[in-house]
């Protein structure tokens, strides 16, 4: 009687945390939408009407529709001409969008809703790319790929207040630790840097032979990090705290853009192998995008991507994904249950 209590006890049990556990996210497509050249990465607006896409090498950034489904606009910033929009940020409290442009090293401010041009700003560095926002102390931090450094910039005045030297080729940008420090990733330095911003000092660091790490998100608590490394195509599981990966996945060719949905279901673009001749061309094979439900670190279900799948983004609501395909010049749109 005893083993059939014990044996209907561990039914139940085992029933009510099926029960509570959260479903697989569902994915619908909604469609595939062309772009300019080079879709480098995708923003939801904060309120979800839109996504930006800024162009490598096209002359600015898209704004898609997300009710009209298609582009509706093109913003030109200054020195357009150049080309090279690599990244995008929202500052809501702001009512502000930032891009990036690597080939003049300046961050452009647009307002929002609207996207009138506000300001330029000068980074002081050489090929920015990524754009971090620290809201309790109003800075600005962005990463230069080329002068292998990290500026922190003062939002009220758009001053420089510190070039902080990294590894080589900083990327991925975070601020933790109640935002005293920042999680900087080097893409060709194979190095994880903590940089604290009352210091501007490097006080810790995790060194991976031959990585390309390149983006990196972080829990609500800001108790784990996720990190892409494209050369060893996995995705590490990064204790803050303690300053050490814990785990790692395996995922497919050259993971590039991450993101987290409700905390625990982790995506991931994978822009798949490189071409022979050169990696800047079409792969000879289509990307994939990857979920890797967190708390086991398996990969749990996988799409099709187009041509280089690079840029990803998940609606503020959850409601919808969207990723660019950069060789393909279009991103593609699904919506989440």
């Amino acid at each position: 009687m005893k083993k059939i209590l014990a044996i209907l006890l561990l039914i139940t049990t085992a029933a009510l945390l099926w029960c509570e556990e959260p479903n697989l996210p569902e994915l619908e497509k909604i469609g595939t939408f062309s772009c300019g050249k080079q879709p480098k990465q995708v923003i939801f607006s904060p309120d979800g009407k839109y996504i930006v896409l800024p162009l490598l090498e096209d002359d600015g950034f898209d704004i898609f529709s997300v009710e009209d489904k298609k582009i509706i606009r093109r913003i030109n910033p200054p020195s357009c001409e150049k080309c090279g929009f690599a990244e995008g940020l929202f500052v809501p409290e702001k009512n502000a969008f930032f891009v990036s442009q690597m080939t003049t090293g300046n961050i452009y401010e647009y307002s929002y809703p609207g996207f009138t041009l506000k300001r330029t700003i000068s980074t002081g560095g050489v090929w920015s790319k990524f754009i971090a926002w620290d809201a309790a102390n109003e800075l600005i931090a962005v990463s230069n790929w080329v002068s292998n450094d990290v500026s922190f910039i003062r939002y009220s005045d758009g001053s420089l207040l510190k070039l902080v030297a990294t590894a080589k080729a900083p990327r991925g940008l975070c601020f933790v630790n109640g935002n005293k420090d920042v999680i900087s990733l080097a893409f060709d330095g194979g190095k994880i840097e903590k940089i604290n911003i009352q210091s501007w000092k490097i006080t810790d660091y995790v060194s991976i032979e031959n990585s390309a790490m390149r983006h990196i998100v972080i829990n609500a608590a800001q108790t784990i990090a996720y990190i892409s490394d494209m050369y060893h195509r996995c995705v590490y599981e990064f204790d803050i705290k303690n300053f050490k990966i814990k785990r790692k996945t395996t995922v497919f060719n050259n993971p590039n853009t991450i993101c987290l949905l409700s905390d625990r279901w982790l995506f991931v673009s994978s822009r798949g192998p490189n071409n022979k001749e050169d990696y800047t061309k079409p792969s000879p094979v289509n990307g994939k995008i990857q979920i890797i439900d967190t708390t086991t670190m398996q990969i749990v279900k996988t799409i099709e991507g187009g041509n280089q799948p690079t840029g990803l983004d998940i609606s503020r609501d959850s409601t919808l994904l969207c990723f660019s395909n950069f060789q393909d010049a279009n991103i593609e749109v699904y919506s989440i249950k």
